[in-house]
């Protein structure tokens, strides 16, 4: 009699099959093959130098895509919502006010993580595919006066991009830190973390940058380190603990890393290499090249009768990062002319 009862799995003992797909989803994107090929490399030790010299790679390039010069810059092991939750437990404590601004679900989700961790939390709400301005928002923490203001950039579940212009120096008027999340929007459209007043921001792998879900881009301003580094409690997460994540990926001056977690080292590989195409190509460019190619987008749906922001039928389309092109338009427009023949809705 066999000593494991439980026998191996019939659907293990078979070849590992993954189709080919396009993905122009609000995410991920496809991953081109020379950051798969990164991504394949061998795995080394999470503590050696030479992954050390990778991350160091990685902050330099996160640097450059936020514009920043901030000193606490580092990928977070997880996807953008690890990077949301660990912006807002490390920046609030317990009791301490929180403003979202809801524009769609990311502004919900910041205020439920909020919540769950003893924050006071309101939310500022703009109508459905609509946008807060400066007015609004000043109006609100003048009211409010949070710690933490939130706002996401791009907000993936609408479509709307958000301007950001004033609005941190808002945030410093009434002595608040200022969150953005710029998971959407990071590579595709101007954004400058430094210049725009931006405390904590944030982003992920997957999307512009064309890296495989699984490390989030973040940077913290002095305002927010000074903040976070004199806390009264300790932050809720001992993973996402800023002051362990921040010697971990050398960025507090200490002479030696300590170990905190094992980092996701193939992951590590995909998102330097996914950074290092976006360096090469630069940031004006692929700004450029996405605002050319949404155009085109937009252009083409208003030529078949589509509006961009439907209540009724609404499909959420990403063209980020290599899959940014007039061919992948004319693909996606294909698709669509043809999905709307067989649509009983249909009135073109």
């Amino acid at each position: 009699m066999s000593s494991v009862p439980v026998p191996p799995p019939k659907c293990l003992l078979k070849p590992l099959v993954v189709p080919f797909r396009h993905m122009f989803g609000p995410g991920p994107s496809n991953v081109p093959p020379r950051i798969l090929q990164a991504g394949a490399n061998p795995v080394i030790g999470h503590m050696h130098p030479e992954i050390f010299e990778i991350m160091n790679d990685i902050k330099s390039g996160i640097q450059y895509l936020f514009q920043t010069q901030n000193r606490v810059t580092l990928a977070v092991s997880g996807t953008g919502h690890t990077a949301m939750e660990c912006a807002i437990f490390n920046a609030v404590e317990p009791g301490e006010g929180v403003l979202s601004a809801v524009n769609g679900i990311w502004g919900e989700r910041a205020a439920d993580m909020a919540e769950r961790i003893g924050a006071r939390v309101n939310t500022i709400v703009a109508p459905p595919g609509g946008v807060l301005t400066n007015e609004e928002i000043e109006r609100a923490l003048a009211k409010h006066r949070p710690a933490l203001f939130f706002l996401a950039h791009g907000e993936s579940s609408t479509g709307v991009l958000h301007s950001l212009d004033g609005i941190g120096q808002l945030c410093h008027k009434y002595n608040c830190l200022f969150l953005v999340d710029s998971v959407a929007s990071m590579g595709g459209t101007p954004l400058h973390m430094d210049r725009q007043g931006i405390d904590i921001l944030y982003t992920g792998s997957q999307k512009v940058l064309n890296a495989p879900p699984g490390t989030a881009p973040i940077s913290f301003s002095d305002r927010a380190c000074q903040k976070i580094f004199n806390r009264r409690t300790k932050p809720v997460s001992f993973f996402l603990d800023l002051k362990w994540l921040s010697n971990y990926w050398g960025c507090d001056g200490k002479p030696s890393r300590v170990y905190h977690h094992t980092g996701p080292v193939t992951a590590f590989y995909s998102l330097r290499e996914s950074l290092a195409v976006l360096a090469e190509e630069g940031l004006e460019k692929s700004w450029e090249r996405h605002k050319e190619v949404a155009e085109y987008f937009h252009t083409s749906l208003e030529s078949m009768g589509l509006h961009l922001f439907v209540k009724e039928k609404v499909l959420r389309v990403g063209l980020m990062g290599c899959n940014s092109s007039k061919a992948h338009v004319d693909m996606v427009l294909a698709a669509m002319k043809d999905a709307l023949k067989h649509c009983h809705e249909n009135k073109l």
